[in-house]
Protein backbone atom coordinates (compact mmCIF):
# COMPACT_ATOMS: atom_id res chain seq x y z
CA UNK A 1 0.00 0.00 0.00
CA UNK A 2 2.72 2.38 0.80
CA UNK A 3 4.38 1.70 -2.10
CA UNK A 4 1.57 2.44 -4.19
CA UNK A 5 0.80 5.79 -2.08
CA UNK A 6 4.35 6.68 -3.45
CA UNK A 7 4.06 5.80 -6.38
CA UNK A 8 1.05 7.79 -7.13
CA UNK A 9 2.64 10.98 -5.39
CA UNK A 10 5.39 10.59 -8.01
CA UNK A 11 3.18 10.78 -10.55
CA UNK A 12 1.25 13.28 -9.74
CA UNK A 13 4.92 15.59 -9.45
CA UNK A 14 5.40 14.59 -13.05
CA UNK A 15 2.15 15.76 -14.53
CA UNK A 16 2.23 19.49 -16.07
CA UNK A 17 0.64 21.77 -13.62
CA UNK A 18 -2.21 22.14 -16.30
CA UNK A 19 -3.70 18.97 -15.38
CA UNK A 20 -2.98 19.32 -12.02
CA UNK A 21 -4.95 22.71 -11.95
CA UNK A 22 -7.56 21.88 -14.77
CA UNK A 23 -10.29 24.57 -15.33
CA UNK A 24 -13.86 23.89 -15.01
CA UNK A 25 -15.90 22.25 -17.79
CA UNK A 26 -17.20 25.41 -19.35
CA UNK A 27 -21.30 26.55 -18.82
CA UNK A 28 -23.04 27.20 -21.52
CA UNK A 29 -24.90 30.64 -21.73
CA UNK A 30 -28.28 28.72 -22.40
CA UNK A 31 -28.03 26.93 -19.15
CA UNK A 32 -28.30 30.21 -17.44
CA UNK A 33 -31.62 30.10 -18.55
CA UNK A 34 -34.93 28.38 -16.97
CA UNK A 35 -36.21 25.57 -19.58
CA UNK A 36 -39.31 27.22 -20.34
CA UNK A 37 -37.01 30.44 -21.27
CA UNK A 38 -34.98 28.72 -23.52
CA UNK A 39 -38.00 27.12 -25.29
CA UNK A 40 -38.92 30.46 -25.60
CA UNK A 41 -36.18 32.06 -27.05
CA UNK A 42 -35.28 29.24 -29.59
CA UNK A 43 -39.05 29.64 -31.04
CA UNK A 44 -38.39 33.15 -31.56
CA UNK A 45 -37.45 34.50 -35.42
CA UNK A 46 -33.72 35.70 -35.27
CA UNK A 47 -33.56 39.51 -34.07
CA UNK A 48 -31.01 41.67 -35.76
CA UNK A 49 -28.05 43.03 -34.20
CA UNK A 50 -27.46 45.79 -37.01
CA UNK A 51 -29.60 48.42 -34.98
CA UNK A 52 -29.72 51.93 -35.31
CA UNK A 53 -27.35 53.83 -32.95
CA UNK A 54 -29.17 55.88 -29.85
CA UNK A 55 -32.04 57.33 -32.60
CA UNK A 56 -34.83 56.41 -29.78
CA UNK A 57 -35.42 52.80 -31.39
CA UNK A 58 -33.22 51.26 -27.94
CA UNK A 59 -32.86 54.59 -26.17
CA UNK A 60 -34.98 56.79 -24.68
CA UNK A 61 -33.62 60.84 -25.50
CA UNK A 62 -31.82 61.05 -21.93
CA UNK A 63 -29.18 57.92 -23.08
CA UNK A 64 -30.97 55.57 -21.26
CA UNK A 65 -32.36 52.24 -22.31
CA UNK A 66 -35.60 51.52 -22.43
CA UNK A 67 -37.88 48.72 -23.26
CA UNK A 68 -38.48 47.91 -26.96
CA UNK A 69 -42.27 46.56 -27.07
CA UNK A 70 -41.58 44.76 -30.63
CA UNK A 71 -39.45 42.08 -28.98
CA UNK A 72 -40.96 38.87 -27.46
CA UNK A 73 -41.28 39.04 -23.46
CA UNK A 74 -38.17 35.98 -23.17
CA UNK A 75 -35.92 39.32 -24.16
CA UNK A 76 -36.65 40.84 -20.93
CA UNK A 77 -36.53 37.28 -18.44
CA UNK A 78 -34.75 38.10 -15.85
CA UNK A 79 -35.78 34.56 -14.29
CA UNK A 80 -32.94 32.50 -13.23
CA UNK A 81 -31.73 28.78 -12.71
CA UNK A 82 -31.96 28.10 -8.79
CA UNK A 83 -29.40 25.96 -8.82
CA UNK A 84 -26.25 27.94 -10.43
CA UNK A 85 -26.23 30.20 -7.21
CA UNK A 86 -22.93 29.75 -4.92
CA UNK A 87 -21.51 27.38 -8.44
CA UNK A 88 -18.12 27.39 -9.79
CA UNK A 89 -18.49 28.22 -13.25
CA UNK A 90 -16.44 29.01 -16.80
CA UNK A 91 -18.08 31.05 -18.70
CA UNK A 92 -16.89 32.14 -22.30
CA UNK A 93 -18.53 36.12 -23.38
CA UNK A 94 -17.38 39.74 -24.30
CA UNK A 95 -16.89 42.57 -21.64
CA UNK A 96 -19.10 45.62 -21.35
CA UNK A 97 -16.37 47.68 -19.21
CA UNK A 98 -18.30 49.27 -16.28
CA UNK A 99 -15.27 50.37 -13.88
CA UNK A 100 -11.75 50.41 -14.14
CA UNK A 101 -8.91 50.21 -11.43
CA UNK A 102 -5.99 53.55 -11.16
CA UNK A 103 -4.34 51.51 -14.32
CA UNK A 104 -7.01 50.91 -16.44
CA UNK A 105 -7.30 48.03 -15.72
CA UNK A 106 -11.33 46.43 -16.03
CA UNK A 107 -12.25 45.50 -12.20
CA UNK A 108 -16.17 45.43 -12.66
CA UNK A 109 -17.66 44.85 -16.36
CA UNK A 110 -20.83 42.80 -17.94
CA UNK A 111 -19.80 39.70 -19.97
CA UNK A 112 -22.37 38.87 -22.42
CA UNK A 113 -23.01 36.26 -25.21
CA UNK A 114 -22.03 38.00 -28.05
CA UNK A 115 -19.71 41.33 -29.10
CA UNK A 116 -20.98 44.54 -28.86
CA UNK A 117 -23.91 43.88 -26.50
CA UNK A 118 -25.33 46.89 -24.40
CA UNK A 119 -23.80 48.88 -27.01
CA UNK A 120 -25.15 49.29 -29.89
CA UNK A 121 -28.27 47.04 -30.07
CA UNK A 122 -30.66 46.19 -27.19
CA UNK A 123 -29.23 43.76 -24.37
CA UNK A 124 -29.24 40.46 -24.01
CA UNK A 125 -31.98 39.38 -21.11
CA UNK A 126 -31.22 39.68 -18.10
CA UNK A 127 -30.47 36.01 -17.34
CA UNK A 128 -27.99 36.42 -20.56
CA UNK A 129 -25.65 38.99 -18.35
CA UNK A 130 -23.69 38.64 -15.61
CA UNK A 131 -21.88 41.57 -13.99
CA UNK A 132 -18.46 40.32 -12.65
CA UNK A 133 -16.33 41.61 -10.46
CA UNK A 134 -12.56 41.21 -10.87
CA UNK A 135 -10.51 43.23 -8.41
CA UNK A 136 -7.50 41.90 -9.54
CA UNK A 137 -8.55 43.77 -13.01
CA UNK A 138 -7.68 43.02 -16.54
CA UNK A 139 -6.68 44.87 -19.33
CA UNK A 140 -9.08 44.85 -22.06
CA UNK A 141 -7.38 45.81 -25.26
CA UNK A 142 -10.27 44.96 -27.35
CA UNK A 143 -13.32 44.52 -26.02
CA UNK A 144 -14.51 42.02 -29.22
CA UNK A 145 -11.89 39.58 -28.21
CA UNK A 146 -13.66 37.02 -25.90
CA UNK A 147 -12.70 36.01 -22.30
CA UNK A 148 -12.82 33.39 -20.32
CA UNK A 149 -13.86 33.84 -16.64
CA UNK A 150 -14.26 31.52 -13.67
CA UNK A 151 -15.59 32.34 -10.38
CA UNK A 152 -18.53 31.49 -8.08
CA UNK A 153 -21.73 32.83 -9.72
CA UNK A 154 -24.51 34.36 -7.58
CA UNK A 155 -28.48 34.56 -8.34
CA UNK A 156 -28.33 38.85 -7.46
CA UNK A 157 -30.78 41.51 -9.47
CA UNK A 158 -28.03 44.11 -10.74
CA UNK A 159 -29.22 47.14 -12.78
CA UNK A 160 -27.57 50.58 -14.56
CA UNK A 161 -27.96 52.76 -17.18
CA UNK A 162 -26.53 50.01 -19.87
CA UNK A 163 -28.32 46.71 -18.83
CA UNK A 164 -30.08 44.29 -16.03
CA UNK A 165 -28.48 41.69 -15.46
CA UNK A 166 -29.82 38.69 -13.26
CA UNK A 167 -26.24 36.78 -11.75
CA UNK A 168 -22.87 38.63 -10.89
CA UNK A 169 -19.72 36.40 -11.00
CA UNK A 170 -17.04 36.95 -8.68
CA UNK A 171 -13.96 36.22 -10.67
CA UNK A 172 -11.04 34.37 -9.63
CA UNK A 173 -9.72 33.93 -13.08
CA UNK A 174 -10.30 36.55 -16.32
CA UNK A 175 -8.09 35.85 -19.42
CA UNK A 176 -8.35 36.41 -22.82
CA UNK A 177 -9.36 33.60 -25.22
CA UNK A 178 -6.97 32.16 -26.94
CA UNK A 179 -6.97 30.48 -30.21
CA UNK A 180 -5.25 27.05 -28.94
CA UNK A 181 -8.56 27.27 -26.78
CA UNK A 182 -10.61 27.11 -30.05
Amino acid sequence: MRHLLLSLLLLSSLLPASLVHAELAETDWLELMPAEDRQALEAMPEISHDGPEQDGAFYNPSGLRQQDNSLPAVMYSAKTVAALDGKAIRLGGYPVPLESDAEGRSTLFFLVPYPGACIHVPPPPPNQLVLVRYPEGIELEDIYAPLWVSGTLQVEQVSNELADAAYALEAGMVRVVEEADL
